[in-house]
Parts: C-alpha cells; sequence; structure tokens
C-alpha cells in the first residue's frame, strides 16, 4: 500500500485516478477546492477507510506527514472554466505546483505533473514531438492555461535539478469520458449534450480543425504507468490518442450514434484556437509500453449513454462563457 495525494481529484480525471488507485489498494488523499470537481464524483469512495476528501485550494499549502506519490492535477482546464478567472486559473497552475513540489521535497515523494498539449499552442510542428517547443500566445486569452502550465513544467525542472526532487511530467491531449462536466465547453461534451437535446451543434470555424480524442480510461493508465517508471526518466511524455479527426467528422459521428436532429450551425472561431492537434506517442510506446485501446466510436457510445443518464440534462445552461 502506498500513500498517495491527488490535488484535483474531485474532478473529471482526478476522480477516475483515485478510484484507480483505490482499487490498487492504496490510501489516497483527494484534495479538491470543488470550483470545476464535485463531490458526486467520489461519492462512491467515500465509504472506503482508504480514501480522504479533504477540501483545499492548492494555491495555499497543505500539510502532511507521509507520502509516497502526489498527482498533481489540480487546474481548471476547459476554456469557459479557465478564463472565467484567469488569474486564479495562472495561480492555481503555478502556486499548485510549488505547494505540491514543497510537500514532495518535505515527505521525499515521488511527483507527477499533470501537464497539457496546450504547451504547444497553435503548433507549426505536426504532429506534435516532445522536443518541440511550441507556438503559444502569451497574452492571449488562452495563456493564462497554456503559460501557466508551461511555468509549471518549468518549476517541476527546476525543483528536481536544484532539489533532487524525483519529478515526472506528462502532456495530456484532448480527453473524454463519463464525469465530464455537460456545460464545460468542451468539444465532445457540447456536441453530445446538443444532440441528445435535439439543438443545433456549434462548430467553430470551418470544422477542418483537426484533435485527437482519448478515452479517459487510456489516460488513466498511462498516467499509473508514468508514475510507476524508473526515477531517472522523467518525461515529459505526451499521452494521447494519435488517429486524427476533424472537428467536422466528430459532429458527424455524435449525430450518427444519437440519432440526432441536430443541425450543424458554424461560428467564428476562437481566438488563439489551435489548427491542428495530434501527438506523437513513440516515446510512451517505448517508455511505458503503452498505447490508447479504446477508439473513438467505442469511447463516443459510452459517454453518449453516460449523459443519456445525467439527471440534470434538461437544466444545462447553454449560454456560452457562462459557469452553471
Amino acid at each position: 500500500m502506498k500513500n498517495i495525494l491527488v490535488s484535483g481529484g474531485a474532478g473529471f480525471i482526478g476522480s477516475h485516478l483515485c478510484t484507480r488507485l483505490i482499487n490498487e489498494g492504496h490510501h489516497v488523499i483527494c484534495l479538491d477546492n470543488l470550483f470545476t470537481g464535485a463531490e458526486a464524483n467520489i461519492e462512491h469512495l467515500k465509504s472506503n477507510s482508504f480514501f480522504e476528501f479533504v477540501h483545499h485550494d492548492v494555491e495555499f499549502p497543505y500539510h502532511t506527514e507521509t507520502l509516497d506519490e502526489i498527482y498533481n492535477l489540480a487546474c481548471p482546464a476547459s476554456p469557459i472554466h479557465y478564463q472565467y478567472d484567469a488569474i486564479k486559473t495562472i495561480k492555481t497552475s503555478v502556486l499548485g505546483a510549488i505547494n505540491m513540489l514543497g510537500l514532495a521535497k518535505k515527505t521525499n515523494a515521488k511527483i507527477l505533473q499533470a501537464s497539457t498539449s496546450e504547451i504547444y499552442g497553435d503548433p507549426v510542428v505536426h504532429p506534435q514531438v516532445e522536443d518541440y517547443w511550441g507556438n503559444v500566445n502569451p497574452i492571449g486569452i488562452r495563456s493564462c492555461y497554456d503559460e501557466g502550465k508551461r511555468c509549471s513544467e518549468t518549476l517541476f525542472m527546476d525543483y528536481h535539478r536544484q532539489n533532487n526532487i524525483r519529478i515526472k511530467i506528462i502532456r495530456i491531449f484532448n480527453t473524454y469520458g463519463p464525469r465530464m462536466l455537460p456545460n464545460d465547453g468542451r468539444v465532445v461534451s457540447n456536441f453530445v449534450v446538443q444532440a441528445l437535446q435535439d439543438h443545433d451543434i456549434t462548430i467553430y470555424g470551418t470544422g477542418d480543425q483537426t484533435r485527437s480524442f482519448q478515452y479517459i480510461d487510456d489516460l488513466i493508465e498511462g498516467m499509473v504507468r508514468m508514475m510507476n517508471t524508473e526515477d531517472e526518466f522523467i518525461g515529459p511524455v505526451n499521452l494521447g490518442n494519435p488517429n486524427e479527426f476533424s472537428i467536422l467528422e466528430l459532429a458527424e459521428k455524435v449525430i450518427q450514434l444519437t440519432g440526432s436532429k441536430s443541425k450543424l450551425v458554424f461560428k467564428p472561431l476562437p481566438h488563439d484556437d489551435p489548427k491542428q492537434r495530434q501527438p506523437d506517442i513513440t516515446l510512451a510506446k517505448e517508455k511505458l509500453n503503452w498505447k490508447p485501446t479504446i477508439e473513438l466510436e467505442d469511447g463516443l457510445k459510452r459517454i453518449v449513454e453516460y449523459f443519456k443518464e445525467y439527471r440534470n440534462i434538461d437544466y444545462i445552461d447553454k449560454r456560452e462563457n457562462n459557469i452553471v
């Protein structure tokens, strides 16, 4: 049994990770301020004596005496949520990284940073490889997230070099699955919710821009494998599905799977929205013996069923850039 802390543990990705770690027999401390996370995501874990939920904001230090591993996931990750309070977003990334790294130093824990494909910005290298430095606008509306995550990676590397902290860095590409928020502005949840309500499906730009969609179970497997690699291997490592789809193709798949009467409507592309996104996962295959196993159609079927059962689907507020 390991003592493991997961910051952002009540969020979409964090709650799946906590479940995996509990199922493996570990003691898990789940830190979350519930800004985008929800206690409902971890309700099934609360009766487990090995699970502990702590309502805490990683902008502030957290103290515990014994830890083996830390997964640092805390940060709003969808444009609607991270742009809602841009200053808090970058504080969460930067101060959160400092506080979690400080805790790792104190407890001699190994620590994994959940970074993002957004550090590549609007890439001029395609597909994206880990040694590509990115093409990021440092003063744009997305930079609170993009640059916050880039700074987090810098902090992790400097704590490693200066204080010998055992670190791991992963870069997460578009991920979807159960427990996504229906109003978070991410393309998969947007399309599925709109289709199930027979509302128009909103496509920004022409729909020719591409993304690569990874199912949550594949991501969690990659995260755990990365944490379990030898200390000498720190990354960064891309975790994503290398199969590339246009946004228009995604919309058509969702309409087909839901049997929706939705029509496609087109709106202007948001500022700094990347035109292409596709991971090169050669390094993950080599070092983690990892690759995605759940392809888009199978994963979409699962999330369609999830949102069909979502209790408040009739009350989802469709106003853009609004948190409900």
